[in-house]
C-alpha cells in the first residue's frame, strides 16, 4: 500500500522513526530532501544490503514524482521485502503541499 505525503509528514512531525529511502540522483537530493537515505535507483540492486535486514519492516521509497520509487518498490518486493510503500506524488507533491506554509 502506498503512502500519501500528508500521512508521512504527520508521522515525521510526531517524531516517529520512519525508514525512508530517496531513490533520486545525488543532485536532486542535495536540492531538497526530507531526510531519507540516498540510494539512487540505479545503484539499489548493489546497495540493497545497506537497508534493514528485517524484511517485514516498513520502508518508504520516494523520488521526484513517484515513478522511480514505484520501480524501487517492485524491486524491493521481488527481493523479499514485505512492507515497502511508495510516496504518492514524491517530492513534487511534498513541496506543493508544504513549501508554501
Amino acid at each position: 500500500m502506498d503512502i500519501m505525503v500528508d500521512e508521512l509528514q504527520e508521522r515525521i512531525e510526531a517524531g516517529e522513526k520512519v525508514n525512508m529511502v530517496d531513490v533520486r540522483e545525488p543532485y536532486e537530493h542535495e536540492e531538497f530532501n526530507i531526510g531519507g537515505q540516498l540510494i539512487p535507483l540505479g545503484s539499489l540492486p548493489v546497495r540493497i544490503n545497506e537497508l534493514t535486514q528485517d524484511k517485514d519492516a516498513e520502508i518508504v521509497m520516494y523520488c521526484r514524482s513517484g515513478g522511480r520509487s514505484g520501480m524501487a518498490k517492485q524491486f524491493m518486493e521481488q527481493a523479499g521485502y514485505k512492507n515497502v510503500r511508495n510516496l504518492t506524488g514524491g517530492m513534487l507533491e511534498w513541496q506543493r503541499r508544504f513549501s508554501a506554509k
